[in-house]
């Protein structure tokens, strides 16, 4: 993946900032597995937390884009997604040997979904899912998009460092 490091402009409407500010935090989650080895994607680095590899960011992000834009927003089918399933809490984090490669496949996937879902909407549009939480208008999950994906691009930060020293926000 080639890493723009743009923020949106400072002069954007609602809209543009908000997408803006949420593809560059995704951009930065896929820029941290550049380079990592399939070991090392899978590698849990955090004693108390061994779901927290690479790869079990990737696919918690995937889930959480799809839980927030397709099941929340859309009342979509959430049948697919780990986190509505029996397998227990942190599911959506586990990978069970899918490749880091097939991982962030995925992953980019359910952005392109989620950004056309965006498209299709007003942010004043409420979620269509009897969950509480879908009460929230699009500008909401939005926010939240932004501020879950930016946490774990700092949790990113911070594994690939312990994987093999590589820093760096930009």
């Amino acid at each position: 993946m080639t890493f723009t490091h743009e923020r949106p402009p400072f002069q954007a409407d609602e809209r543009t900032a908000l997408i803006g500010w949420l593809d560059l935090q995704r951009q930065i989650l896929r820029w941290k597995c550049e380079g990592l080895s399939e070991a090392d994607a899978h590698r849990s680095v955090v004693p108390s937390s061994p779901a927290m590899t690479m790869a079990g960011l990737i696919s918690h992000m995937r889930w959480v884009e799809h839980t927030w834009l397709e099941v929340m927003f859309l009342d979509g089918d959430e049948t697919p997604n780990p986190s509505f399933g029996e397998e227990g809490e942190d599911a959506d984090w586990r990978t069970d040997g899918t490749t880091l490669k097939q991982l962030l496949a995925d992953y980019e996937a359910q952005c392109a979904r989620s950004n056309e879902i965006v498209a299709a909407a007003s942010l004043d549009d409420i979620g269509r899912n009897d969950h509480r939480a879908a009460q929230a208008n699009l500008r909401w999950m939005l926010i939240h998009l932004v501020e879950e994906t930016g946490r774990h691009a700092g949790h990113a930060d911070i594994v690939r460092e312990l994987l093999d020293g590589s820093k760096g926000y930009y």
